[in-house]
C-alpha cells in the first residue's frame, strides 16, 4: 500500500471549513486515511469478487482466489485458472467470465492502462466500464482507491448514501437535490468527503 493521496492534507483543511458534520467526522478519524494499492489489475480483480455480496463473503472468496493464483493476483497466474478452479473459489459464472476476459485483455495489452492517466473522470469510468462485469460503480471505487481521484462522488453506492442519512438527519434514501448540494459543497475534494462518510458507518476503511 502507498502513502495517503498528495491532495489530503489540503483537502481535509478545505472540507472542515465548509461543513461542521464533515469536521467533525475528519477530527474523529484523523489517525486513518485512504491507501492505495497500485496495481490495476489486483483491484479491478477484488472489485468482480466483491460485487453483490457482503464485505465477509467477498473476503473469503478473495482468500480463495488468491491461494488459487498461488499468491500472484497476476494476468499470467489467472489466465492459468480454468472455469472449474475458479468456481471452487466461489466465484458466480458471469464473474468468472469477467476475470478470465480481464486476465486475457490485461496479458495480450488490447487494454491500455497508460491512457487512464490522461482522462478526465468520465472518460475514465467509461473506460473502465468497457470490461466485463465493471460498470459505474465498480470504476469509480477504481478510480479512488487505485487512480487516486480526487473528486469522486459515487451516488450509486449504498454506503455513501446511508452515510449521508445517519449523518446529515435525512430519511434514507436522502432527496437527490441534497446529495447533489453536498457534490457542489465538497467539490474538489469529493472523494475525501466520501472516504470520512464512509468510515462513519464502517471504521472498518475499505480497500480495493
Amino acid at each position: 500500500m502507498s502513502k495517503k493521496p498528495h491532495y489530503w492534507n489540503k483537502a481535509k483543511k478545505i472540507l472542515s471549513s465548509k461543513d461542521k458534520i464533515m469536521k467533525g467526522l475528519i477530527l474523529k478519524y484523523q489517525d486513518k486515511t485512504l491507501t492505495t494499492r497500485k496495481d490495476l489489475f489486483y483491484s479491478l480483480c477484488k472489485s468482480i469478487i466483491g460485487q453483490q455480496i457482503s464485505v465477509a463473503a467477498a473476503n473469503s472468496v478473495f482468500k480463495k482466489f488468491l491461494k488459487a493464483c498461488k499468491g500472484k493476483i497476476k494476468p499470467g497466474s489467472v489466465t492459468k485458472l480454468n472455469k472449474l478452479k475458479l468456481k471452487k473459489c466461489g466465484l458466480s459464472r458471469q464473474k468468472i467470465k469477467g476475470i478470465q476476459e480481464l486476465a486475457k485483455k490485461f496479458k495480450n495489452k488490447t487494454f491500455d492502462t497508460k491512457k487512464i492517466k490522461y482522462m478526465s473522470d468520465e472518460e475514465a469510468i467509461q473506460y473502465l466500464s468497457d470490461l466485463r462485469q465493471i460498470g459505474r460503480w465498480s470504476a469509480e471505487m477504481i478510480l479512488i482507491f487505485n487512480l487516486n481521484r480526487s473528486n469522486i462522488w459515487p451516488i450509486q453506492d449504498i454506503g455513501l448514501l446511508r452515510a449521508i442519512s445517519n449523518n446529515y438527519k435525512k430519511k434514507y434514501h436522502p432527496p437527490i437535490n441534497f446529495v447533489k448540494k453536498l457534490n457542489k459543497k465538497f467539490t474538489p475534494y469529493c472523494t475525501v468527503a466520501t472516504w470520512y462518510l464512509w468510515r462513519s458507518i464502517d471504521d472498518e476503511p475499505i480497500q480495493y
